[in-house]
């Protein structure tokens, strides 16, 4: 009686045990794909009102709660978050947001061509309606970018 070639692959293998090696072809070229994927991706993840923000030199906050952003562009609009927002309704939709927790961070981003008091006020604004963090926000300058004098 004579084997089939098959039939003896089949012993072999079985004599051996299970095979225990694993291909890593497939898993790199996921991993691949996906950081091609999230290199094109990640500059449209970048939302928000766009503002020309002034540059200082600090050190970046590390907070795990998402604060609460007011902005004021370059023509004095006020916005939440991303929403615009008139300024006697500020107050009012701050508190109903933060859920009446005066110790949210708030942050207050100001285009850098808007006048300095108009930010001041809206700073004040939050202050006055019992917020205690209330931070600006800056960009961090790029040496040798930024050194040249603004016209």
């Amino acid at each position: 009686m004579a084997l089939s070639s098959d039939s003896m692959r089949l012993r072999r293998r079985m004599r051996r045990g299970p095979m225990t090696e694993i291909n890593v072809a497939p898993f790199v070229d996921v991993m691949l794909v996906l950081v091609v994927i999230f290199m094109i991706a990640a500059p449209l993840l970048t939302v928000g009102v766009p503002v020309d923000l002034p540059k200082a030199a600090v050190d970046p906050l590390n907070d795990e709660k998402e604060p609460l952003i007011i902005t004021v562009d370059g023509e004095g609009r006020l916005y939440l978050q991303e929403s615009e927002i008139e300024q006697t309704a500020l107050i009012p939709r701050l508190i109903a947001v933060s859920d009446a927790n005066p110790d949210l961070r708030v942050f207050v981003r100001g285009d850098r061509a808007i006048n300095y008091g108009r930010v001041m006020e809206v700073m004040g604004m939050v202050s006055e309606a019992g917020f205690t963090k209330v931070a600006l926000i800056a960009e961090v300058p790029i040496p040798g970018v930024d050194d040249q004098p603004a016209q």
